[in-house]
């Protein structure tokens, strides 16, 4: 299972989402690979705790592979690194790949992304970040991936700009990649006791969009968290939000039968 988390807005939980997922998958038992697609690299902080040192290759190294800047980088498994928890590994991301973006489009590599995640057969589940913008990167991994999950932060202005986001996901499905499936929107930082917040998610079911039945709750322990470079399975198992990412792993895991 190839999986991309994507939203066009920042700040809704898109990476620790991402790495939080990643980290039970690889606590199950699965071989369990992130890639980190987003130039601020928070995917890459969260599982490493620093960003990798220069002469360690990136997923800038595999996109200059496919413009032929770099013919060391021979297969994608040279980009990827080992994190320290059990199972799982990281293709991390370089804050230098906005200024690659425009030479990737103009030499149309939007498929290699895909192309090589079909030749890492090893990882059963694959969980791609993105950045907050529908960019080469995002169409990319929108292409490359099985299925797709919308992180949600309960705003008015997010709500606004969900419509459109899933109409371009379902743009990229129909013209790039039929087999791509929207998983689900993802309540994320929901405050059960703020009437915005349940207004918005009632708000949301009647126009029938697919808002998954798992929220994530608004908590201090997951600043703890990024800041230990340690995901919650791991840092505090019994923690009201890790029981609810575990929720939302099976709820995935059930639902992709």
């Amino acid at each position: 299972m190839r999986r991309v988390i994507f939203n066009q807005k920042g700040g809704v939980g898109k990476s620790t989402i991402t790495c939080n997922l990643a980290a039970i998958s690889a606590h199950s038992g699965h071989r369990t690979l992130v890639i980190d697609m987003d130039p601020q690299c928070n995917a890459t902080h969260y599982l490493l705790g620093d960003l990798p040192e220069s002469s360690t290759n990136t997923l800038m190294d595999f996109f200059h592979s496919q413009l032929k800047f770099r013919r060391d980088v021979r297969s994608p498994e040279d980009c990827i690194l080992k994190t320290p928890f059990k199972n799982l590994d990281i293709m991390p991301s370089d804050p230098e790949l906005d200024d690659l973006q425009t030479k990737l489009e103009s030499r149309y590599k939007m498929f290699k992304l895909r192309d090589a995640l079909e030749e890492l057969s090893s990882y059963s589940h694959i969980y791609i970040d993105t950045p907050p913008a529908l960019n080469f990167y995002t169409r990319s991994a929108l292409i490359a991936a099985h299925a797709c999950l919308v992180p949600f932060d309960c705003d008015e202005f997010s709500r606004r700009a969900l419509y459109l986001l899933l109409e371009n996901v379902e743009e990229v499905r129909n013209d790039h990649n039929p087999n791509l499936k929207i998983e689900g929107i993802v309540i994320n930082q929901y405050q059960s006791r703020a009437k915005l917040h349940r207004r918005i998610v009632e708000e949301l079911r009647k126009d029938d969009m697919p808002v998954l039945d798992c929220f994530l709750s608004s908590s201090v322990k997951i600043r703890e968290s990024h800041e230990q470079a340690m995901p919650m399975i791991h840092l505090d198992a019994r923690h009201k939000l890790s029981q609810e990412f575990r929720e939302l792993y099976d709820l995935l895991k059930n639902s992709a039968r």
